[in-house]
């Protein structure tokens, strides 16, 4: 079992910038998957990015973004620490909704990594309200 923790979601102003973390703990693995979605009040859990990993080490790394946050977002990932990060710049008022963390240990294809069903585990979710 993985057990995942989000954490850096808050309030902010419309521009300004916020850095997500996941953190990993159990049985964690070297290679497969970790995804950021998120979900605003009445609306599906929408892919956000993600990072397939294989090692420890820098090579194996592939990097996926919606269209959305394409350009204002940066996703990595410490190994060592088993957490994944989420860098978001220029936030909107419709960036605003919870973000979830996922994980997977397979490798998955080009076709399989925004859909959330893809994914074994996932956390609880970290708010990111923009605006007043």
């Amino acid at each position: 079992q993985v057990h995942l923790v989000e954490s850096g979601g808050g309030l902010v102003q419309p521009g300004d910038s916020l850095r997500l973390s996941c953190a990993a703990s159990g049985n964690t693995f070297s290679s497969g998957v970790m995804a950021w979605f998120r979900q605003a009040p009445g609306k599906d859990r929408d892919f956000v990015s993600a990072i397939s990993f294989s090692g420890s080490g820098p090579g194996g790394i592939k990097t996926y973004y919606a269209n959305s946050m394409s350009g204002r977002s940066t996703i990595s990932r410490d190994g060592a620490a088993n957490t994944m990060y989420l860098q978001m710049k220029k936030l909107k008022p419709e960036d605003s909704a919870v973000y979830y963390c996922a994980a997977d240990p397979n490798s998955l294809t080009v076709a399989t990594v925004p859909r959330s069903s893809a994914y074994t585990y996932w956390g609880q979710g970290t708010t990111v309200t923009v605006g007043q």
